[in-house]
């Protein structure tokens, strides 16, 4: 039972590094050994490029919100980049007759990362920030973005992504909030200390000079193109004032979806880059590891700790370990339960998160293991 015991310890110190650790250390770094403080520049002309699939009906609100930038003077060009779209992209963008709107349409659905490599180059201004089609901005999000490139040291600057979780949004959804907003907190440590080893999706900005093309297998352009900056020397930030607005995923599953193609995707950036994990050239090594590959191995970590306490029972320290599990993963089932029938319980929704996402870690290595790696992806996909 020695082995066992090891085994236990050995796991929940694991599982705490993971969740409760490695945040404090971040936190603890950023406090008390903080990188340059940020420094605001004057907005300069930008482009702005939008790749979507079958996103008419998202269109027209996020245009709107780009054309409402408190910097929208400043905007020279914005492309809209349908990767083999076949609803109403094109007549939209025809009626909304702006000269600064370029439509990209590809008749081939390749993937975001194909079609970033031919629209990026093709911008015209030194700085290009990259969104998604779905979420709106609010009105100061670009200028915030542009005016922490005053710094020459920082090469992307990533905006935030704030989901509703108020009122009608369902457990799934509570918990997900939740989740974002632990997430955010390591994300503005990360950004405060070094940089943060990769952007929100949603919403992000980068030097167009440091764009490096990226496999088209790419499944996170969002942690790929940073990276590749990171490794060119320059800095990764955070903009907190930045916001993408969407809704949560309503359901475990919507959210498992999406969660599995973002953390197989986190190994497909290290085997299309392996320079990533040199202490030597990536002098973020210790933030990517932790943030983005350890929580690969909390599935594994959770199931021994319970199979560990289950032999230890007869203790009653390992007896309580083992009824707290229990009942955790009965909320989560429970809240699972509540959900597909319409209840909502707010209280459960991080049980269900929790037990939720780990369990599409334990698929997502399905996906590593068999190199299995869907490039399009669909709306419910999307981060």
């Amino acid at each position: 039972m020695v082995a066992v015991l090891i085994l236990f310890w050995l796991s929940v110190f694991g599982l705490a590094y993971i969740f409760v650790g490695y945040p404090l250390l971040i936190k603890t770094l950023a406090h008390f050994h903080p990188g340059p403080e940020p420094v605001v520049g004057a907005v300069r002309p930008f482009s702005v490029v939008i790749v979507g699939y079958n996103e008419a009906k998202n269109l027209t609100a996020k245009i709107e919100s780009i054309f409402a930038s408190t910097v929208a003077e400043h905007l020279v060009d914005l492309h809209v980049a349908s990767d083999g779209s076949d609803d109403d992209t094109a007549s939209l963008l025809d009626a909304l007759a702006d000269k600064r709107i370029v439509h990209h349409a590809f008749a081939e659905r390749r993937g975001k990362a194909a079609v970033l490599n031919e629209v990026v180059p093709s911008c015209k201004t030194e700085i290009v920030i990259l969104t998604d089609a779905r979420q709106v901005l609010n009105a100061e999000a670009l200028q915030r973005l542009l005016e922490r490139f005053g710094d020459e040291r920082v090469g992307v600057v990533s905006g935030e992504l704030v989901l509703d979780d108020g009122e009608g949004v369902t457990s799934a959804g509570k918990g997900m909030g939740a989740y974002w907003r632990y997430e955010k907190m390591i994300r503005q440590a990360e950004a405060r200390y070094k940089s943060v080893p990769g952007a929100t999706g949603a919403l992000y900005a980068m030097r167009k000079d440091l764009y490096q093309p990226i496999p088209e297998d790419s499944l996170l352009d969002d942690v790929a193109i940073p990276m590749r900056v990171v490794l060119q020397g320059y800095r990764c930030v955070f903009e907190g004032g930045a916001l993408a607005f969407d809704a949560p995923s309503e359901t475990a599953l919507q959210e498992s979806v999406r969660k599995r193609r973002t953390i197989s995707g986190n190994v497909q950036v290290v085997q299309q880059c392996p320079a990533i994990l040199s202490p030597s050239k990536n002098p973020i090594w210790m933030q990517f590891v932790s943030h983005k590959l350890a929580r690969l191995g909390s599935p594994f970590l959770l199931l021994s700790v319970l199979i560990c306490a289950w032999l230890l029972r007869e203790d009653v320290l390992y007896f309580w370990a083992l009824l707290l599990q229990l009942v955790f993963y009965v909320l989560a089932i429970v809240g699972w339960l509540l959900q597909a029938v319409g209840v909502k319980t707010g209280v459960l929704g991080v049980p269900l998160m929790f037990t939720s996402l780990n369990l599409t870690t334990g698929l997502a290595w399905i996906d590593i293991l068999s190199g299995r790696y869907v490039v399009t992806w669909d709306r419910s996909d999307k981060a």
